[in-house]
């Protein structure tokens, strides 16, 4: 019973380990690459936000814009101006 339980303690204690170092491995990898990461993802934001304006622009425009009256095809004649308007000095 005892080198079984040995057995028990050996495998807990090697995966352990491996978790420890796992974790440890995965920090040191952030932190050599943590230049190259976050360029990475200021042109994935950038991307991500060029497109979704982008694509939202098109639509909010076409409900922004009055539709265009027709002009007319004739118009009258010009309207007299009142002679004294100006001020005198």
């Amino acid at each position: 019973m005892e080198i079984i339980m040995q057995k028990v303690i050996n495998v807990l204690a090697v995966l352990s380990f491996l978790g420890t170092a796992s974790i440890v491995g995965a920090g040191a990898y952030v932190y050599i690459n943590k230049d190259s990461l976050i360029e990475q993802a200021k042109e994935a934001a950038t991307k991500a936000a060029t497109e979704a304006v982008a694509g939202a622009l098109p639509g909010m425009l076409d409900g922004m814009m009055p539709e265009v009256p027709e002009l007319p095809s004739a118009t009258g004649g010009a309207v007299p101006t009142p002679s004294s308007t100006l001020p005198k000095f």
